[in-house]
C-alpha cells in the first residue's frame, strides 16, 4: 500500500512539473503570461493581453489588455499601470497605486485591497476576508478528491482481492 501511495505521488508530482514547464513555452507566442512560483512584471510601455500567476504575484507598471489573476499571490498595480478588464486574488491581496485604472472588478478571496483615492474602477470591489476563503478555494477540492481518490483504492482493492473457498 505505501509503493501505491508514493508512485501516485510521484505520477502527480510528475504531471504538475510537465504542466509547469509547458504551460509557459504555449503561452509565450500569444502575449500571455502565466507563471508558476515566480513573480509576472508587466514594464511600463509594455502590454500583454492576459496575466495569470499561481503561487506568485503579478506587478502591472504597463498595460493588461484583460484579466490579471493571482492564486496565491498579490496583484500590484504601480502608477500608470492599467488593467481593462478584472483584477482577481484568491489567497493575496490588491494594491493600486495613484493615477491607476481597473476596467472591471477587483474581487480578493481571502485577503484586502489597498488603494488610492486616485484610482478608478471600472466595475465593483468584492472582497471576501478571512481564511474560510482560502480553504474553499483551495482545501475543498483536495478533500474531494482524495475521498474520490480512497474510494477508488478501497473499490480495486475489493475487487482484486483472491476469492477463499469456502471449507466444509
Amino acid at each position: 500500500m505505501p509503493s501505491d501511495l508514493r508512485r501516485m505521488g510521484l505520477t502527480l508530482a510528475c504531471l504538475l512539473g510537465f504542466a509547469a514547464l509547458t504551460t509557459p513555452a504555449l503561452a509565450a507566442g500569444s502575449h500571455e503570461r502565466t507563471q508558476f512560483g515566480r513573480d509576472i512584471v508587466i514594464e511600463p510601455n509594455e502590454q500583454v493581453s492576459e496575466a495569470t500567476c499561481f503561487g506568485c504575484s503579478i506587478r502591472v507598471r504597463g498595460h493588461v489588455a484583460t484579466d490579471a489573476t493571482a492564486f496565491g499571490g498579490s496583484v500590484i498595480v504601480e502608477e500608470g499601470g492599467q488593467v481593462d478588464t478584472d483584477a482577481t486574488v484568491f489567497g493575496g491581496s490588491v494594491r493600486l497605486a495613484p493615477n491607476t485604472k481597473i476596467g472591471g472588478d477587483v474581487t480578493v478571496f481571502g485577503g484586502h485591497v489597498d488603494r488610492d483615492r486616485a484610482v478608478t474602477i471600472g466595475g465593483d470591489v468584492a472582497v471576501f476576508t478571512g481564511g474560510l476563503w482560502v480553504f474553499l478555494i483551495f482545501g475543498l477540492p483536495f478533500v474531494v478528491l482524495g475521498g474520490l481518490v480512497a474510494l477508488i483504492v478501497w473499490v480495486v482493492r475489493r475487487f482484486t482481492q483472491p476469492s477463499v473457498p469456502a471449507t466444509a
